[in-house]
Order: C-alpha cells, then sequence, then structure tokens
C-alpha cells in the first residue's frame, strides 16, 4: 500500500476552512488553483465546509465537479475554525501542505514564495503579517497585546503577529495529526513540534467578502484557549496572590492584636464588609483560573472525536467516511485517502 500511497500522493495541499464563505470560495478557488498550478500539476485544494448555513456547501461540490483537483468534506455540524481545519489536515494527502483562510486576507499567491523557501530546507513556512488592513485599531491593539502576553507566559516560542497560515513538510503535518488534545491552538502546536521554521512577512488583505467570523466574544474564547493550553502560568499566578493575599491578612490579624492590647478598638463594620468581600472576590478569581484547567481536562478525558465528517467529495466521488476517522494513525489515514484519490 505504501507503494500506491506514495503514487497517489499529490505534492501539494491546500486546506482551507470555510464557514459562511459563499461570496468569497469561487474567487479562492480560482487563486489558488493559479497559485498550484503555476508550481506542479500535482496539487489538491481541501475545502472544509464547517456546518455553514448558506449556499457554502453546494459551491464546494459545484467547485468539485468542475474541478477534479477539488476535495470538499462536509462536516456534520459547526465544530469551530481549529477543529475544521484540523480536519482539513487529516484528508490532505500532499508532500506539503497549505493551511489558509478561505476569506482572501491571506494571499494564496504566496505559495511560491513558501515552496522556495522549503527547497531551501525549512520544515515549516509561516506568514508574518507586517500590515493588516481593513482591521479596526481595537483589534490591531488587542492582538498585539494578545501575542505579547503570549510569549511571557509560554515556555514555547510561538512568533508574534502570525495565524495559521502557514506551509508544512509532510512530517510536520504526521506529527500533528498525533496531537490528540481539543482544546487546539494550532499555530501553537505547530511551533511546539521544532524543526526548521522560518518567517514569510506578507502585507494582510481586507476580506474579500462577508464579515469577520471572528467576534470579541470568539476572540477572548480563542485567547482563553491558547494560553491555557500552552501555559500553566495562571496557575502558579493563582498560587502566589494566594500566598500574598493570607500573609497580608496575617499582618492585619497582628495589627487588630496590637491594637487591642493597647485598648484601641475601632468600631465600623463597613471595613470588615469591605475586606471580606475582596478576599471572597479573590478566592472566585482563583477558583475560576482552576476551573479553567480542570474543565479541560474533563473534556479531555471524554475521549469524544475531535470532528465528525458528514460526507467527502472528491471530484464527482461521494465517499463514505469511517467513524474514527479522526483517532487514525497516519499510515492507516492515508491508506483511507488513498483510495478516495484513487478514484478521481
Amino acid at each position: 500500500m505504501e507503494t500506491i500511497r506514495t503514487k497517489l500522493r499529490p505534492l501539494i495541499s491546500v486546506v482551507a476552512p470555510c464557514y459562511n464563505e459563499e461570496e468569497s470560495l469561487r474567487e479562492f478557488h480560482a487563486r489558488a488553483a493559479a497559485a498550484c498550478q503555476a508550481l506542479t500539476g500535482s496539487y489538491e485544494i481541501v475545502l472544509v465546509d464547517d456546518g455553514s448555513k448558506d449556499a457554502t456547501w453546494n459551491i464546494i461540490e459545484a467547485l468539485a465537479d468542475a474541478d477534479p483537483h477539488v476535495v470538499g468534506v462536509r462536516l456534520l455540524r459547526n465544530h469551530g475554525h481549529q477543529l475544521a481545519a484540523t480536519a482539513g489536515l487529516h484528508v490532505a494527502n500532499g508532500d506539503r501542505v497549505m493551511l489558509i483562510d478561505a476569506d482572501l486576507q491571506d494571499p494564496p499567491e504566496l505559495l511560491g514564495a513558501m515552496m522556495a523557501r522549503m527547497d531551501e530546507g525549512a520544515d515549516v513556512v509561516y506568514g508574518q503579517r507586517a500590515s493588516r488592513e481593513g482591521e479596526t485599531w481595537f483589534k490591531l491593539a488587542t492582538a498585539g497585546l494578545f501575542y505579547r502576553l503570549l510569549t511571557k507566559l509560554t515556555s514555547v516560542p510561538i512568533p508574534r503577529d502570525t495565524g495559521d497560515f502557514r506551509l508544512m513538510s509532510r512530517r510536520v503535518v504526521d506529527l500533528f495529526l498525533l496531537m490528540p488534545e481539543r482544546q487546539r491552538f494550532i499555530r501553537g502546536m505547530v511551533s511546539w513540534i521544532g524543526g526548521n521554521q522560518v518567517a514569510l512577512p506578507y502585507e494582510r488583505h481586507a476580506r474579500f467578502a462577508g464579515t469577520s467570523k471572528y467576534p470579541l466574544s470568539k476572540m477572548i474564547r480563542f485567547a482563553v484557549d491558547a494560553i491555557t493550553s500552552f501555559s500553566t502560568v495562571p496557575l502558579r499566578i493563582a498560587v502566589w496572590v494566594g500566598l500574598i493575599t493570607a500573609g497580608f491578612s496575617m499582618l492585619l490579624l497582628l495589627y487588630a492584636l496590637y491594637q487591642w492590647s493597647q485598648n484601641v478598638v475601632v468600631a465600623g463594620w463597613a471595613s470588615i464588609i469591605t475586606a471580606i468581600a475582596f478576599l471572597g472576590g479573590l478566592q472566585m478569581l482563583m477558583l475560576g483560573v482552576f476551573g479553567e484547567y480542570l474543565g479541560r481536562l474533563v473534556q479531555e478525558t471524554k475521549g469524544r472525536p475531535l470532528f465528525m465528517v458528514k460526507s467527502i467529495r472528491a471530484g464527482k466521488h461521494l465517499h463514505e467516511v469511517p467513524s474514527n476517522f479522526s483517532r487514525l494513525e497516519p499510515s492507516m489515514r492515508d491508506d483511507v485517502v488513498a483510495s478516495w484519490a484513487g478514484e478521481r
């Protein structure tokens, strides 16, 4: 089977998670296909429909009918960007895999420059944003703060001003797919793998069409996932805050005892209530930090599938998907994907 897999494996896979991208999907396909064709005829474009509510899947089917290089992946429900990207990486069969969003903020035309860097020996070539068009000052400020905070908190060097836009070697992709965690932060996980990872600065464009799929609530949730996935510093902070607060309380007790010994008694319930409220709020904050980590442990121990695929459309063929597809080892997954590729 190894010979079959090698024969059928394309040189390049382009993986793009899609959620309500009906307005930009055809343009993305045209530009991604042109970028691949400028380099080789051996490529595939993996489009992952993450439970879209618009015509995204219908467009993917039409593209697959017209272009045998297109592989459509339809998830059973919306899993979120990081898991949708993971599903696409499971399906991608190329020797080199580009991960990119379908909104065209990251230009697929950079594939050639990324390939050149990889030819020079890089294992990962990640896009690093030199500028970001069409984004508010608030988003730029919070993004900058997030990356700098993440750099201080984590032991893994995660490059600043980067997203998931990157080109990865087959070895890096296979190592990434061996990671079973549910709360995924792809750019951090790829950085953790190591190897020769190099930056490619570029100008990030405004969205081609539609609106951002990352409102403030999702951005905050994503930031919490990133920090708790790659750092235990918040737990250490909780310990130190607890120790400092306990020490301060002991000093207050000693001061109160001293005042009592001097027959100086100050009446006043306001100060007592304030102290109790402060300490109670601090305790709840620390419990919340512990709860974030505990909740992630609970989710991991359940062992549920990372994602659920409804169908795979490779060219004009619709394929069945093993129910345990998200848990398959790389070699077993390659056998399944090779069987789809052989029918295209």
